[in-house]
């Protein structure tokens, strides 16, 4: 259990109430009389008797109608043809220009790998030659040694 402060025990809590102040009206407010209004029709209620015996009472709502179609104007068979193939033909257009577009980034890249194809081959063969030419590790051989060793004339 925890325990309170003993400085805080309920009975030497203060409680402050806060009573709201009522807002004074600057202008009286005159009441006007409410006028009954007869509405146009009154709408029939309609009840239903439900499958499990409640009874369900409402008003019945005409369904919305929907506007009235405006008649289109008519249009000609050559007009849309005539869009279509301008349509297509701005779509072939743009496929070509994709195409050539796409066939020379694809030669740039072909060529771009070639050249450092190049480089790293090169780069090796001049390593191979211009490197240093002592045989520690590397692939010279004394024939007459390796002759003498495989003949066991060890010297």
């Amino acid at each position: 259990m925890l325990s309170e402060h003993p400085a805080h025990t309920p009975a030497e809590r203060a409680v402050d109430v806060h009573h709201p102040t009522p807002i004074q009206p600057v202008a009286p407010i005159v009441a006007t009389p409410l006028m009954p209004v007869r509405p146009g029709a009154v709408p029939a209620v309609a009840s239903i008797l439900l499958p499990d015996g409640r009874v369900v009472t409402g008003y019945a709502i005409d369904a919305a109608k929907p506007e009235p179609v405006t008649a289109k104007p008519p249009v000609s068979r050559m007009a849309v043809n005539v869009a279509l193939g301008g349509i297509g033909f701005g779509a072939v257009c743009g496929g070509l220009l994709l195409l050539t577009t796409f066939i020379a980034a694809l030669a740039a890249l072909i060529q771009q790998l070639i050249i450092l194809a190049a480089v790293i081959f090169g780069g090796f063969i001049a390593v191979q030659v211009l490197g240093p030419r002592h045989s520690d590790g590397g692939t010279v051989v004394n024939i007459r040694k390796a002759i003498f060793k495989r003949n066991h004339f060890h010297g």
